[in-house]
């Protein structure tokens, strides 16, 4: 199982340090197309206003075809978001870790609200996965996956490997797939609308890297 001392330290740390909120760019581009509600392959021809910057042990940056997201303090959430506001989305994105700890977490945001209100879909590098949520009134995460904790599947690809990240964010109905398979579905009825975003953690020392591509937004 996911060692437990990597997990108390995400669920106690990681709100006290989540100053990475996205925020809308000048005059961002549309980003539409193909029948998607937004797109983003990351190449540099369009700007879809994703926040980049370095701050706090954190550095999240487009370049070479891919969002970049890296982080080397333990415990700490970082993402950036591109400033839209969807209600019932089917988030796709292919993920990669390029290097750090696999004892890590990193995947895609739905329904943000704020810094303290959103949805995230996390898998990691050791292969667990969870669906969690952030909300004002409490100052850790809540999983809302089996028993509140992470899940063991083999279906994600462990260590520097790329997984396919698919959530599904429609009415009360949050799900996970990964890699094509179906992982989770739970029902809340928190948030209802939001921004969307990508995530990246790390529960160990180490510099812990994910790349983002593809990213697409659609209705369900």
């Amino acid at each position: 199982m996911r060692k437990i001392s990597g997990l108390f330290l995400f669920i106690m740390l990681s709100t006290l340090f989540l100053s990475a909120c996205g925020l809308i760019g000048s005059s961002p581009d549309t980003c539409e197309g193909e029948g998607m509600l937004f797109k983003d392959d990351f190449n540099g021809d369009q700007d879809c206003g994703w926040r980049q910057y370095s701050q706090g042990g954190a550095v999240v940056e487009i370049a070479d075809g891919v969002l970049s997201i890296s982080t080397s303090q333990p415990g700490q959430i970082w993402w950036t978001n591109p400033g839209r506001d969807f209600d019932n989305v089917v988030i796709t994105t292919t993920a990669r870790q390029v290097s750090g700890p696999d004892n890590n977490a990193y995947g895609v945001i739905c329904r943000y609200q704020d810094e303290n209100n959103f949805y995230i879909f996390l898998i990691s590098g050791d292969g667990y996965y969870a669906i969690g949520k952030y909300q004002t009134g409490s100052d850790q995460i809540t999983y809302l996956t089996d028993n509140g904790q992470y899940v063991f599947s083999d279906v994600i690809n462990q260590g520097v490997a790329t997984n396919l990240i698919r959530a599904t964010c429609s009415g009360n109905q949050l799900s996970l797939s990964v890699n094509g398979i179906p992982l989770a579905t739970i029902e809340d009825p928190t948030f209802v609308r939001g921004d969307v975003g990508v995530g990246v953690s790390t529960l160990e020392p180490g510099a812990a890297v994910v790349h983002f591509d593809d990213f697409s937004v659609a209705a369900p």
